[in-house]
């Protein structure tokens, strides 16, 4: 069985489900592919081990730390609120790479619709099945819209349309209307009993149209959940940043000048994103158009100081743990969506668990993060990369 999730530039979770073997592809950005693995490690239980170690040390540094590995309950921003934000940026910089190789392939407008398309719908049948309950066949517990893989998928395929359509410039503008537009439909639209601009947790209007469009499928067992159909504008703004920060990297000349390119669109968009929260707050589970510029602007940090380190500094070792998760990116997630990998690390430490103190914590995130590496690593031996 054969496909991609990343092309030689490195392509993102939004392939069609297959799996590849053989030889690994040359040429590829390797600092993508590393930095994906950083990001997944965070998704796939690596906060597990640092909220272990503030057990271990509850001292004001490691306790600060664990703190930034849970969710803002709303308005605000953590470094955990940045890992779906910083998949999708890396979603657009792979896209870039992408589309760019299918044009030099002279490849028509309709095969790449139509290959985005079918990206697209299996990302989001595959999100119905992790959290949407698809497989249980029963109306009355079927999610269709509750996923992280659902927000790609629209990201992605209204990204894949811009990107076509129209150069960086044009990209950057349209950027900036479903930014400016989304703030005024927060703002404009009309929640019954609540008014207009009202940015709580059950008073906004995205929400609201979420409802609406949903009817009986609508779902946020928790209260506050991530909004979707007036989201799909940020989703989509979240992708194309990575795509502007992907035509930057193939228009700059230089690796060092590259750098300094990516390091300046970074931290811009952090300004511009932290002004703009003066007026609209930096909300993730509404994806805010502030919240937008500066997640994206702290995954473009992320990425330039991987492509320094790696790309232009050739410090290579040191990524290969990342790397080997970052390959099989799509597997990870959906295996530990699907099962908890900590259930079987401690069929191996279990028994010492009562035995190592506060270290416990500790004990059973390192064996289930190692468990599930070593999966990965004989993947990665074997030329197995699953892709979408």
């Amino acid at each position: 069985m054969t496909t991609e999730i990343l092309q030689p530039q490195g392509e993102s979770m939004t392939h069609a489900a297959t799996v590849q073997t053989g030889a690994v592809q040359s040429e590829r950005l390797l600092s993508l592919d590393g930095l994906r693995g950083f990001d997944m490690l965070w998704i796939i239980g690596g906060q597990f081990l640092i909220h272990g170690l503030a057990k271990v040390w509850p001292d004001r540094f490691w306790m600060g730390l664990s703190a930034q590995f849970e969710h803002v309950r709303w308005q605000g921003l953590h470094a955990f609120d940045v890992i779906w934000a910083l998949f999708m940026f890396m979603v657009g910089v792979s896209l870039t790479f992408s589309l760019a190789k299918r044009k030099r392939m002279h490849e028509s407008h309709a095969s790449i619709y139509a290959h985005a398309v079918n990206r697209a719908a299996l990302l989001f049948m595959l999100g119905m099945i992790l959290q949407g309950n698809l497989l249980q066949f029963n109306l009355s517990t079927f999610h269709p819209f509750y996923s992280v893989l659902h927000g790609i998928a629209a990201g992605y395929l209204i990204a894949t349309i811009v990107t076509l359509n129209f150069k960086a410039k044009g990209q950057a503008i349209t950027t900036a209307i479903f930014l400016v537009g989304y703030w005024i439909l927060l703002l404009a639209i009309p929640v019954p009993g609540i008014g207009r601009g009202v940015l709580t947790p059950d008073g906004n209007a995205a929400t609201y149209v979420d409802r609406l469009v949903f009817g009986r499928f609508f779902y946020a067992p928790l209260g506050q959940e991530n909004t979707w159909i007036l989201s799909y504008l940020g989703f989509a703004s979240s992708v194309l940043l990575g795509v502007l920060a992907g035509e930057m990297l193939l228009s700059t000349p230089t690796k060092k000048a590259k750098c300094l390119v990516l390091y300046s669109y970074g931290a811009g968009l952090i300004a511009v994103g932290l002004i703009w929260s003066l007026w609209l707050p930096i909300i993730k589970l509404l994806w805010t158009s502030s919240f937008v510029l500066v997640a994206g602007g702290i995954s473009c940090l992320l990425m330039a100081t991987f492509y320094f380190l790696i790309d232009v500094q050739s410090y290579r070792k040191w990524v290969f743990p990342f790397t080997v998760i970052g390959m099989n990116a799509l597997v990870v997630y959906m295996a530990t969506e699907m099962y908890d990998f900590r259930k079987v690390g401690n069929i191996f430490v279990g028994g010492l668990l009562p035995r190592v103190g506060r270290w416990d914590e500790v004990l059973s995130a390192a064996a289930s993060l190692t468990i599930l590496w070593l999966i990965l690593f004989w993947m990665y031996r074997t030329r197995t990369f699953v892709k979408l």
